[in-house]
């Protein structure tokens, strides 16, 4: 046999999940509600375990993305002031570009520290692309 009839073989063997196309990484749309001038995210630890990174680092980075003060607390995030949805998922999406995915698209990804460096590693494709933190 041919390397393209053998190719298409063991696609047409792998799992239907992994052998179609598309994103692994489906962050969660933020859910929530607003309370007098706060704003109440009631799916925040949902989101923190599909990103795989810090909470406190990710709160941090949140909360200056969209400046405004916050707290994490059982499980949700307390705004202290009213936020759009849209704001936020747009910051989400902007924190998982920056410190989950590799170049390569692929959310298999740690962060490391080297020689007083910070970098992001993906185990997928083995590039690694310096990060701050």
């Amino acid at each position: 046999m041919d390397y393209e009839k053998l190719l298409d073989e063991a696609w047409k063997d792998m799992p239907e999940d992994v052998a179609k196309e598309g994103a692994r990484l489906e962050i969660p749309k933020a859910k929530g509600h607003h309370q007098g001038n706060r704003t109440v995210i009631t799916n925040f630890s949902n989101i923190i375990s599909m990103l795989g990174r810090d909470a406190q680092h990710f709160l941090k980075y949140l909360l200056k993305a969209i400046a405004a003060p916050g707290r994490m607390e059982e499980g949700r995030l307390m705004i202290g002031r009213k936020v759009s949805p849209s704001l936020l998922n747009s910051k989400i999406l902007k924190y998982a570009e920056e410190y989950v995915l590799c170049e390569c698209g692929k959310p298999d990804t740690s962060i490391i520290k080297k020689e007083g460096k910070t970098y992001l590693k993906c185990m997928a494709c083995g590039k690694q692309r310096e990060i701050k933190l």
